[in-house]
């Protein structure tokens, strides 16, 4: 999903609400990058256009709650299929379960109705930006280390739709692949991870800063206890960024023995 000259990203939007469809594809008619390819209101169509066009589009945003056909049968099929085009997911279902099951399927962001759209078209734009600067797609081990993160981030409580879900997830990804980047995590790590996602590094640390007490307030204690303990004083502080990036990093290399990088 290249944003390259004269190349708009192409995006479908899948949601069983026409009135919503219609205003956002009329947001985004004069806009100079992204373009709303289609708007499909029933699952089961959605489901037949995505297997029979994928290379009509770049992108889905998509609501879960679907006629005929719901959101998640569709990410399977898609994952079954090996389709990997980027997907948003914007719903007003918010149950922990079903965002864990969307977030399985390596969504890019799980945004949570009402929303508005300078906040969709920023993170449209912040994807564009990632495959931009990406010089070769992700190998399967590769992949297979982005499943682990995701699946421990979600165990300590960290939700998918916050900005620090996807910048801790990147960060951590990076220290697993160049520890020696420990050393200097905000002169090395953060600036790449901003420049992924088209912010700046102090946003990413202060997002990161507040994903880390998310997981602190509503995280699986005894595995924070266990993961964190030797580290910092679990009942006093929480762990720093670098601590927790570091921390989570190794304890993946521990693991995952399907991981050698």
């Amino acid at each position: 999903m290249k944003n390259e000259k004269n190349n708009p990203i192409r995006v479908l939007v899948v949601d069983n609400n026409p009135n919503y469809t219609a205003k956002l594809a009329k947001h985004f008619s004069s806009h100079a990058v992204i373009k709303v390819v289609k708007t499909i209101t029933d699952g089961t169509e959605a489901l037949d256009y995505i297997l029979s066009n994928t290379s009509d589009f770049d992108l889905i945003v998509m609501d879960l709650i679907l006629p005929q056909t719901d959101g998640l049968t569709i990410l399977s099929k898609m994952k079954d299929q090996k389709i990997t085009k980027k997907v948003i997911i914007t719903t007003s279902y918010k149950k922990d379960y079903t965002i864990n099951m969307a977030n399985m399927y390596d969504i890019s962001y799980y945004m949570l109705k009402p929303l508005s759209f300078l906040a969709l078209e920023t993170h449209i734009l912040e994807l564009a930006n990632q495959d931009f600067v990406k010089t070769k797609e992700l190998s399967e081990t590769d992949k297979k280390v982005h499943v682990a993160i995701s699946k421990l981030l979600h165990e300590l409580g960290i939700p998918s739709h916050i900005k620090g879900y996807i910048y801790v997830r990147e960060c951590i990804f990076l220290f697993y692949k160049h520890a020696e980047y420990y050393a200097g995590i905000t002169k090395e790590i953060y600036p790449e991870v901003a420049f992924r996602y088209a912010t700046t590094a102090s946003r990413v640390e202060r997002a990161i800063r507040h994903a880390i007490e998310v997981s602190w307030a509503r995280g699986d204690y005894s595995l924070m206890e266990e993961i964190f303990g030797n580290s910092v004083a679990f009942d006093k502080t929480k762990p720093t960024n670098a601590e927790f990036i570091a921390t989570l990093a190794d304890r993946l290399k521990f693991d995952n023995k399907f991981i050698h990088i």
